[in-house]
């Protein structure tokens, strides 16, 4: 009987689940394709016909938990009246929110990654294309009403920001700070620096020395302890104290209302809990490299 669509995505949805629990509990290597078939259900020849090997269910895992993130920013209530920080702010926060329940398995695909970085970097992710759409959509909302200069690289800011968050998922798995604190920070103040820099139309100047050295240097300065903090507060303070010249700025213009005050930060923090409680996230928490 030929299945549907629906069917199938179900299966695949499925067979990513026990994937995903096996390697939490088994490891990478001590999880065979031959397990997980099992552990959903199907044959033994069925999973080959979903995923052709273990890495491409990894890919797929972090291909559903983008996706899933990026509609839930969408969703988020009031979202269009949202500056482009927050905007930034809350696509970062929800995925972080989307990997909080699978850290341990995150930790492992961090190693994973870092083992066989060709393996890895081989499988598309076609989660990449609605980030790079998601972000140059942000910054055309913010060029149209002025919040920025014009943006000459919206194609290939979206395209950084698939590295800037690899970058700021390597920092979360190594916090071990209260509610992933620094996670937070980091994010406030990186998204901070990018936002003050692109009002100055400081980006466009140097936007191919800097796209050099995000890919050249965010391995090293997401390190935990590197002194990334205290860097992006220094440029925070620059920029901010930097003058301003707003787009057309020689002809008058009429101010914009003020967009609807985004609801608090919960992104990067994990749930607080009671001391007789055994939470998952908590032994998450301590396990992470």
């Amino acid at each position: 009987m030929k299945t549907t669509r629906q069917q199938q995505d179900a299966t695949r949805r499925q067979i990513v689940a026990n994937a995903v629990d096996l390697m939490t509990r088994q490891g990478f290597d001590g999880t065979t394709m031959k397990d997980i078939a099992r552990a959903a259900g199907i044959g033994d020849a069925t999973i080959y016909k979903y995923f052709p090997t273990k890495d491409r269910i990894v890919v797929g895992y972090l291909d559903d938990t983008v996706q899933q993130a990026l509609a839930d920013t969408l969703q988020t209530p009031g979202f269009d009246g949202y500056g482009l920080q927050e905007k930034l702010q809350r696509l970062t926060d929800a995925v972080l929110e989307r990997l909080l329940a699978d850290r341990e398995f995150v930790a492992q695909v961090r190693g994973l990654a870092r083992r066989s970085p060709l393996s890895m970097l081989a499988e598309p992710l076609a989660a990449r294309q609605g980030l790079r759409d998601a972000v140059s959509s942000f910054l055309e909302a913010a060029e149209a009403s002025g919040e920025i200069e014009p943006c000459d690289f919206k194609g290939l800011a979206g395209s950084l920001y698939t590295d800037y968050l690899a970058g700021v998922v390597s920092y979360w798995l190594a916090d071990t700070s209260d509610e992933f604190a620094d996670t937070t920070q980091l994010v406030d103040l990186s998204l901070g620096v990018l936002v003050q820099a692109l009002r100055v139309g400081l980006v466009n100047r140097v936007a191919q020395l800097g796209g050099f050295v995000l890919r050249s240097q965010m391995a090293r300065m997401a390190q935990h302890g590197s002194g990334l903090l205290g860097m992006l507060q220094l440029a925070r303070q620059t920029l901010g104290s930097a003058p301003t010249t707003p787009p057309n700025s020689s002809a008058p213009t009429a101010r914009s209302p003020e967009p609807p005050a985004p609801p608090p930060r919960r992104a990067t923090r994990a749930p607080r809990t009671s001391a007789a409680a055994t939470p998952a996230t908590a032994r998450k928490k301590k396990s992470a490299p």
